[in-house]
């Protein structure tokens, strides 16, 4: 093996995995903004079909990303930090893609009459948190020097989850509360319960970026 080859083989491959953990933050940021269209699509039934589809669409792409992240640790003698923070960064944005897809995918299945006011601003607080996520991955290129305003980006991830709990516990209450048949209330707390869910998987992203900085910045 000529010189290039050995030296090419040890050096640091951070371009190869940062590279790969911003295209499923892009992934993971699509997906939101179409789940938000999707909860602010009023009465269209075609239109909510095409949305589902094209998350579909993104959850696809976020499952091949990770798969192409789990090779390249496989193969990576180094890596710009720890094999398993690599893989639960990548495992975790690819649970929020699935968490977002599983939301879209009740719309479509249950078909509720009507998608109440708390459940575009959970779709709407999900949106921020992922393009928090983004920011945050964006940065890790230079971890050491903008450990401060990750952290940020993970602080806000957390402003935002516990937000999140209590648009929850306001829909669950205004559920039971209202008008609805027990068909409507069973769909919508179902749905609403796995946006609460992509917010919280959001939020799991946040602690293991918190984790890397603590290591690494």
């Amino acid at each position: 093996m000529k010189l290039n080859s050995i030296l090419s083989f040890f050096a640091p491959k951070d371009a190869v995995f940062i590279s790969l953990l911003k295209d499923t933050a892009v992934v993971l940021v699509d997906a939101a903004t179409l789940l938000e269209r999707l909860f602010s699509t009023e009465d269209d039934d075609e239109q909510s079909k095409k949305l589902c589809a094209l998350i579909k669409v993104e959850e696809v792409k976020g499952d091949k990303n990770t798969g192409k992240i789990f090779k390249a640790l496989n193969k990576v003698f180094i890596t710009p930090f720890d094999r398993e923070d690599i893989h639960a960064l990548a495992d975790g944005m690819d649970d929020v893609i699935d968490a977002i897809n599983r939301s879209s995918q009740k719309v479509l299945l249950y078909a509720p009459k009507m998608l109440p006011e708390y459940t575009l601003q959970l779709s709407s607080i999900v949106k921020q948190g992922a393009e928090e996520v983004q920011k945050a991955i964006n940065e890790l290129t230079a971890m050491r020097r903008n450990d401060q305003s990750i952290r940020i980006h993970c602080k806000e991830i957390k402003r935002l989850e516990e937000a999140a709990d209590v648009v929850y516990e306001e829909g669950i209450i205004s559920l039971f509360h209202g008008e609805l048949g027990a068909v409507e209330i069973i769909k919508l707390k179902e749905i609403i319960q796995e946006l609460e869910k992509s917010m919280n998987k959001i939020n799991s992203v946040g602690k293991v970026l918190k984790v890397i900085i603590v290591k690494y910045a």
